[in-house]
């Protein structure tokens, strides 16, 4: 009867530590998420030359979360991602991942080819966003896009030679 009666004490003990690490969980989550949200909607302005974007946190009802994005960039009303130009999802896409970069920094950030959709108007954009992210992380950026490669310190790429043979090219930039 005793061992029985410790049994459910512990049981019942187990069940109010989940219940407040859950709340615990869910409230720094959403925190988290609001801080999110407000830098995504500055990254999006700056990425976009105006314009708003909004981050919304859906709750389901097995407690499961679901995130929508909306966005219009200046003169287009505010629509989901689908509704957007290819340049425009890219520029939403980095404005998020800025976002969250900005949030949770990291001391290492790839990125592959986020600006071939953009033309050099946002690619300009891109690179002061880029700047601001270099700030805080080293950053590897894999481009063909002139304007980004223009923002960067250092420059490493393969070049083919007249008798085709591919060349390792390292150039590093003045400020």
């Amino acid at each position: 009867v005793t061992q029985l009666s410790d049994l459910e004490a512990a049981q019942t003990d187990l069940r109010t530590v989940v219940e407040r690490l859950d709340e615990s969980i869910r409230t720094s989550f959403e925190a988290g998420f609001a801080t999110i949200s407000g830098h995504f909607s500055r990254y999006f302005e700056r990425l976009m030359d105006g314009g708003q974007a909004v981050l919304k946190l859906e709750r389901s009802e097995n407690g499961d979360y679901g995130i929508e994005i909306k966005a219009s960039p200046k003169g287009k009303r505010l629509s989901s991602l689908s509704a957007l130009s290819g340049g425009e999802r890219s520029l939403t896409g980095v404005a998020l991942l800025a976002a969250i970069l900005a949030t949770n920094p990291c001391p290492f950030i790839v990125l592959d080819e986020i600006d071939a959709a953009l033309d050099e108007a946002n690619s300009s954009r891109l690179a002061l966003i880029l700047e601001d992210l270099s700030r805080h992380a080293q950053l590897i950026v894999i481009t063909h896009n002139r304007q980004t490669m223009a923002a960067a310190k250092v420059l490493f790429g393969v070049t083919l030679s007249d008798n085709h043979v591919s060349r390792l090219l390292s150039l590093r930039l003045e400020a």
